[in-house]
């Protein structure tokens, strides 16, 4: 079984996913085609990072991920394909995968180079669908490009340790279907500067974005919030709370909240993309 993912910001509006699962299809029709999202914000690459990061191990070893955020071929964006972890992964060297990079090194990495064995009118992602049927059918990475030793970061939001180890700085990279707040700190750093001290999440609340109480505890997972006292579950529908995700990154929600009709982390704490998130240790 060859499978290949799908990432992108196309949605589903439009007849571009339906193209692109047509043309892998009709390139390798034993593929078996997963989507992962098409509702990547326009754009943004962090986002896209997160995503690819957070859902890739779920799949087999030499599954192909291709993904399709930011893709143009430009002169500071040049096309890539690695090997990580036993997985590939295709996409435009646009720091995409810098995620993944800080915690295994590649296995291999190329920069595309067969552009000119596709037809003229020939896409982006009509590159990207070549290549990753190439892979799926057991394909070496030689055959489509240049090996290379480095690929672009993304820097811009990437967490930060106080000199003093006194607190961390993160920023949002994503907001769930539930509108649930998840940030870039993950708990792999969280635990090496923490070393057992205390610690407490300060944030503001509501339209005039007043100081609230700050979150001191972060869960294993959502209802162990209501473990704190001898109250129905109930009672603690509405808090505002904080945990590490299973891809592993500090996510900031509210128990129970419904963002339809009474809101979510997101609208009652007014956290949105690249707000800033700090814990403090004490």
């Amino acid at each position: 079984m060859s499978i290949i993912t799908l990432t992108t910001d196309y949605g589903l509006k439009d007849h571009f996913v339906g193209a692109l699962k047509g043309k892998i299809l009709t390139d390798y029709p034993e593929a078996v085609i997963i989507d992962i999202s098409h509702d990547i914000d326009l754009f943004n690459t962090s986002e896209a990072s997160y995503i690819i990061g957070a859902s890739y191990s779920s799949f087999p070893k030499g599954t192909v991920h291709l993904i399709g955020v930011d893709a143009e071929l430009n002169k500071e964006n040049q096309h890539i394909a690695i090997q990580w972890n036993d997985h590939y992964f295709i996409c435009a060297d646009n720091g995409i995968l810098s995620m993944l990079i800080q915690n295994f090194k590649p296995q291999k990495m190329v920069a595309i180079n067969i552009h000119d064995r596709l037809p003229v009118e020939a896409t982006d992602l009509d590159l990207f669908v070549k290549v990753a049927c190439h892979l799926a059918k057991g394909g070496l990475l030689n055959v489509v490009g240049k090996e290379i030793t480095s690929i672009k970061q993304i820097t811009e939001l990437q967490p930060m340790v106080a000199s003093d180890k006194n607190s961390i700085k993160g920023s949002v990279i994503y907001i769930d279907h539930f509108g649930n707040v998840v940030t870039n700190i993950t708990k792999k750093l969280f635990l090496e500067v923490a070393k057992g001290r205390p610690y407490e999440i300060p944030l503001m609340q509501g339209k005039n974005q007043k100081r609230s109480i700050p979150i001191k505890n972060i869960w294993a997972k959502y209802s162990d919030i209501s473990n704190v006292g001898n109250y129905p579950m109930k009672n603690y529908e509405g808090d505002k709370l904080a945990i590490f995700n299973e891809a592993g990154h500090l996510e900031i929600a509210i128990f129970r909240s419904n963002p339809m009709s009474v809101g979510s982390a997101s609208s009652l704490l007014g956290l949105g993309y690249r707000d800033t998130i700090t814990i403090n240790f004490l």
